[in-house]
């Protein structure tokens, strides 16, 4: 149960994706009706099955990370994850306030910050500096053998690492508490900001940097989801009667949490407060999910639980709606479920920028908390009219207002998981 003796509050947030390099310029985009959803540019798409994605089109890895000698150990997904979580550090004023302290005060205040990274795991394309290679060696693995020190990057295995981003984002800032690599598909990063408010509650930190960041737009995970029918080929579309499947996107998502005590310590200003959060797994099949919404319908009853809510105290939900037509009827039974007549206003951004998948979850979390600070409930722009099993789903095209402060965050990912986490805006 929440211990509830202590506030866990947020004082920075960082976004990037095809929609834009901040949670506010993606929820003006979003609130403007645009996407971001594209023909792909980074590598060339003309023979693939879906030649469409939400890229960040203007991306220069040395701007981002403002280092351009660690672009040689780092990946594209690493790159954005740094980014996010420098801009949620910056704006919670982290490092100046570190700065300030005495060299006592410091190390106790790096013991006390810990560090928690959702990420999408393996990607294919640490395999692709190989091909050339193979194709030069043929069938011989003798050739392949001697050849490949002379061939690959020596810092191949670094640039791959999944925990590079929990790395390089504690290394620059002093971050020595607890910490964590979650790598749970795309729950991964709602489950980075619950570890890291159970982290605060348990007193095991003062303030927690919680990640996630992903960059699934690579040849092979087209093919694949194509094949296993999850994608679409033009345009992803949340509820509505024409989904048939998902468009993929690219970026990270930061929070910076902390203890009430730590934020007023520091004099900070508070975006928002954690209130709870929850996770369950269906545990029935790797792409299937259940059409009665069981284990969704868990991870939203565990969330109000630990948050002492009821579910008439939500105000807005941004829902997952990736767009497959399972999924968005299974996700419309749970809420229906949970909230009935008096569902709170829906809505969803993947038709805008994508599913980034270790970091949709993330991201969609900045997103919901800008969105209640604004008092905007975007719309999902491209929802014409409800799928055959969504109806009852309170999501519309057009922009509304929350009815309270209070936003839900949900995610679901492969194998049935299914995690919700509730938020309340400060303005």
């Amino acid at each position: 149960m929440r211990n509830m003796t202590s506030k866990i509050v947020i004082t920075g947030a960082g976004a990037i994706c095809g929609a834009g390099q901040s949670p506010a310029e993606i929820v003006t985009r979003l609130a403007k009706g645009e996407s971001a959803v594209a023909p792909i540019q980074n590598w060339n798409a003309s023979s693939s099955p879906c030649q469409v994605a939400a890229e960040v089109t203007d991306y220069n890895g040395s701007k981002l990370l403002g280092d351009r000698k660690l672009l040689k150990l780092v990946r594209r997904s690493d790159v954005f994850g740094i980014y996010a979580a420098e801009q949620a550090i910056a704006q919670a004023g982290l490092n100046v306030w570190r700065q300030a302290l005495t060299e006592t005060q410091a190390l106790d205040y790096a013991d006390q910050t810990g560090c928690y990274v959702g990420s999408g795991g393996g990607a294919f394309e640490v395999n692709y500096d190989y091909f050339p290679l193979m194709a030069e060696t043929g069938d011989s693995l003798q050739a392949f053998g001697r050849e490949l020190p002379n061939m690959v990057n020596p810092m191949w295995l670094l640039r791959s690492l999944p925990n590079n981003v929990l790395c390089h984002v504690s290394i620059r800032n002093q971050l020595k508490g607890v910490n964590g690599c979650i790598t749970h598909h795309t729950t991964s990063g709602l489950l980075a900001v619950i570890e890291g408010a159970w982290a605060i509650r348990e007193q095991q930190a003062d303030r927690v940097v919680s990640i996630a960041h992903d960059a699934p737009i690579e040849p092979q995970t087209v093919l694949y989801l194509y094949h296993v029918g999850l994608l679409a080929t033009e345009a992803l579309r949340p509820f509505d009667a024409l989904h048939n499947g998902c468009i993929l996107g690219e970026g990270a998502g930061a929070l910076v949490l902390e203890s009430e005590a730590s934020a007023q310590e520091r004099g900070a200003v508070i975006l928002g407060e954690y209130l709870g959060g929850g996770d369950a797994v269906e545990g029935e099949s790797l792409f299937d999910v259940r059409a009665d919404g069981d284990g969704e319908i868990r991870a939203i009853k565990l969330a109000l639980q630990d948050a002492g809510l009821n579910p008439s105290d939500i105000g807005m939900i941004v829902a997952h709606g990736n767009g497959t037509p399972a999924s968005d009827e299974s996700e419309a039974v749970a809420l229906q479920h949970v909230f009935g007549a008096s569902m709170p206003p829906v809505t969803s951004s993947k038709w805008a920028f994508g599913h980034l998948f270790g970091a949709s979850g993330m991201v969609d979390i900045t997103f919901g908390l800008e969105c209640a600070r604004q008092h905007i409930v975007p719309g999902v722009a491209n929802l014409k009219q409800l799928a055959s099993g969504c109806e009852g789903l309170n999501a519309l095209s057009e922009n509304r207002q929350p009815t309270s402060d209070i936003v839900m965050i949900l995610a679901r990912g492969f194998a049935g998981t299914n995690a919700a986490v509730i938020l309340r805006a400060h303005r």
